[in-house]
């Protein structure tokens, strides 16, 4: 295998090669009709090694570049550690993107080859990037291909003992950020960063061999990756499904009896609605452990997900691409126990619970590699959330690193994030610092404000945004969508008094669940169709702002407390 000296993502290749020799670690759902779809340990590491030899002669160079634009698959996987094997750094693209987003991509950092599936073998003509090398991962579907390399033309068809070779500054992966505001800056990670992760996974999610784990994430978000890295240090089974559709996700459980998968909020949603529609919950019963992330399961939704995966322990991880994926887990419900958290919910700093005397919403505690600490002005408690350890990013793609604006947080990384901590060592998640609202003066966190309003059951989603104001700077507006059974009483007389929601009633709900009075919108607007959402399920609040904002312009005034958005 080479050189031990330094972490290396590949060095999980010599436990499939010995451990897991004859077990099957690979299942291609998707190339099950070419009946080619299983893998042993040995299989799939001398695949990788063979490729890694292949990239070697082709003149691969430690530190080159290579961008992979497909859906899951074990190929895709094959991929990612034979690049970093032979010393590139893989850049996985995001396959939603348009060409326009891949073009900026390419641009800003020049892969010297570019790897797609059949699904993405236009791009060789469409993108017109400077390339040295198109490779497809099976045959190009396209006829005339004598400029575009394979996987198995690269393939040594003997094994070289080809050494483990390193990226300058033990960079392995180049991943891009969701971009929920401009356009998306890769970030570099190293191979300590992501065998860091993996381990806080494998510690506090409890993933083992014995899992079967279905990969619902893309394999170009650093989620997919890092639990996909996670499962191949521990040497389970890896059951790939091109992109996560609900049908096909649900019939891969039950024919595969997968134990392990992760989610997003909207994910869980479509599941839960599936199952209870079809009526197959009892052939959930295989999956022990989910790891949710990308924002936390409202209480309606963990209870849900418990009914449909009755042993399943929920996890839900806080992070985000630049720590190389979690900073900190908690337990949402374990079934030995049969338990919730009782943090699991946001609370208001005025409650009297002991339990709830926090603002915020509790994602747990730190990975036992991260070091969090909260840089705050004077005697507040709420402050910047930073952090610092082997799973922080190199640095932007191109970028010089930013100087810390505090010589107390030097070294440290600013997340962006706002929270506090309590005496056990739990971190509360206040909001983004960028969305925050400055409102007569007052700072408010939309987050916050979003956390309550959801507990209304007559809403489905909520957005917060601050408009202009000319008295208070900005005012505190909430852009809603109602569930299917309500109406908004300004426009139409309700029929149904108890599925009736007006501006005075969502305010007083308010008022009842002691939010501050500053914090309560003054208006709402009334959306009609799904929130624009990022990639990774996250919501574009961006977005939402800008057509809140034309809105107020066009109208100029605020109708019954509430605007319309027809057009959305």
């Amino acid at each position: 295998m080479g050189n031990y000296s330094d972490a290396h993502i590949c060095q999980c290749l010599s436990r499939l090669m010995t451990l897991r020799r004859n077990s099957t670690v690979m299942i291609n759902v998707a190339a099950a009709e070419e009946g080619d779809c299983r893998k042993t340990g040995v299989q799939f590491a001398e695949g990788v090694l063979r490729l890694a030899d292949g990239l070697l002669q082709l003149g691969l160079k430690p530190g080159h570049v290579v961008a992979i634009a497909a859906l899951n698959s074990d190929s895709y996987l094959e991929w990612l550690l034979a690049v970093t094997y032979a010393g590139g750094i893989a850049a996985p693209f995001n396959y939603r993107w348009s060409l326009q987003e891949a073009r900026l991509a390419m641009n800003e950092v020049k892969p010297i080859m570019l790897v797609t599936d059949k699904t993405h073998d236009y791009w060789h003509f469409k993108l017109q990037t400077d390339l040295r090398w198109h490779v497809s991962m099976t045959a190009p579907n396209f006829s005339s291909h004598g400029d575009v390399l394979t996987t198995e033309l690269l393939k040594s068809s003997s094994l070289n003992s080809a050494r483990l070779l390193c990226a300058p500054n033990n960079a392995a992966l180049l991943c891009f950020t969701s971009g929920t505001s401009g356009r998306p800056k890769g970030v570099m990670l190293s191979h300590s960063a992501l065998i860091v992760q993996s381990l806080a996974k494998l510690a506090l999610v409890g993933y083992s061999e014995d899992d079967i784990y279905l990969h619902t994430s893309p394999l170009c978000h650093i989620g997919g990756i890092s639990s996909a890295l996670a499962m191949l240090m521990v040497g389970g089974c890896h059951v790939f499904i091109p992109k996560f559709e609900v049908k096909s996700a649900i019939r891969v459980i039950e024919q595969h009896h997968v134990t392990s998968f992760i989610t997003v909020p909207a994910m869980m949603a479509d599941l839960i609605s599936s199952a209870r529609t079809t009526q197959t919950t009892k052939n959930f019963e295989t999956v022990n452990k989910i790891l949710n992330g990308a924002g936390g399961l409202l209480p309606g939704l963990l209870e849900g997900a418990v009914k449909v995966f009755p042993r399943a322990k929920l996890v839900s991880a806080y992070g985000m691409t630049e720590a190389c994926s979690s900073l900190t887990f908690m337990t949402l419900y374990d079934p030995t126990i049969g338990s919730y958290n009782q943090h699991h919910q946001m609370t208001d700093s005025k409650t009297s619970d002991s339990v709830q005397q926090f603002a915020g919403v509790c994602v747990g505690k730190p990975a036992p590699h991260v070091e969090l600490r909260i840089s705050s002005n004077g005697s507040s408690q709420v402050g910047k959330i930073l952090t610092r350890g082997p799973h922080v990013m190199l640095g932007y793609w191109g970028q010089i690193p930013s100087k810390s604006s505090s010589p107390a947080d030097e070294g440290w990384f600013d997340t962006g994030d706002i929270g506090q901590t309590d005496d056990c060592g739990n971190l509360w998640l206040i909001g983004r610092n960028g969305s925050r609202i400055k409102s007569g003066g007052e700072n408010i966190y939309p987050e916050e404000v979003e956390a309550v309003i959801l507990q209304h059951p007559g809403i489905s989603t909520v957005i917060v945004v601050g408009l202009p104001d000319s008295r208070l700077t900005e005012m505190v507006v909430a852009c809603i969508r109602l569930k299917d059974n309500w109406q908004w009483d300004e426009f139409n007389p309700c029929n149904d008094k108890d599925h009736c929601l007006s501006k005075e009633i969502l305010q007083q709900f308010c008022k009842d669940k002691n939010l501050t009075g500053f914090k309560i919108p003054r208006n709402f607007i009334l959306w009609r169709t799904p929130f624009p959402m990022t990639t990774t399920g996250k919501l574009r609040r961006d977005e939402v702002k800008k057509e809140a904002m034309s809105r107020w312009v066009n109208e100029n005034v605020f109708s019954s407390g509430v605007l319309l958005s027809s057009n959305l």
